[in-house]
């Protein structure tokens, strides 16, 4: 086998994998409601999609995302909203960042995260409902999404 078809073939691998994940990882967290969210990192992967122009990664985050307010009842208008608003405010700040290779991710999906908790709370209370509660296991799915945005 030549090292083009070993490259086709580990590049048609990834794809499966990423549209696995994107598919079912969300009806998977229905069921277990401890697994992590990761809205950070497909926050992060749409902001390198719009910034990069690759429509990929656009589809990719956004089939997620819409994939999460299916399955999870999120509104997802307000994650939309929430990447749209680190986007325009706080992503071109971290330009400073850009040759460290674990800043810029890492704080983007931070404060993807934050403004997105912050929304829900601000949702929570216009709307008089309870998405979320605040306790320790808040933590752990910020953890986890930085995490994996460091790996990225």
């Amino acid at each position: 086998m030549n090292m083009t078809m070993t490259r086709y073939l580990q590049k048609l691998l990834l794809w499966i994998l990423v549209i696995l994940f994107v598919l079912f990882y969300p009806m998977i967290i229905s069921i277990y409601v401890y697994l992590p969210l990761f809205i950070g990192v497909m926050g992060y992967i749409l902001i390198r999609g719009i910034d990069q122009g690759r429509i990929s990664y656009i589809v990719i985050s956004l089939l997620y995302l819409i994939n999460m307010d299916i399955n999870l009842s999120l509104p997802f208008f307000l994650v939309s909203i929430a990447i749209l608003f680190v986007y325009i405010f706080m992503y071109p700040h971290f330009v400073h960042f850009r040759k460290c290779k674990v800043c810029t991710p890492f704080l983007t999906v931070l404060m993807i995260d934050l403004v997105y908790l912050g929304f829900l709370l601000a949702y929570d209370f216009v709307f008089q409902t309870e998405n979320i509660i605040l306790d320790d296991i808040l933590l752990y799915p910020l953890v986890v999404d930085l995490l994996m945005a460091v790996i990225l």
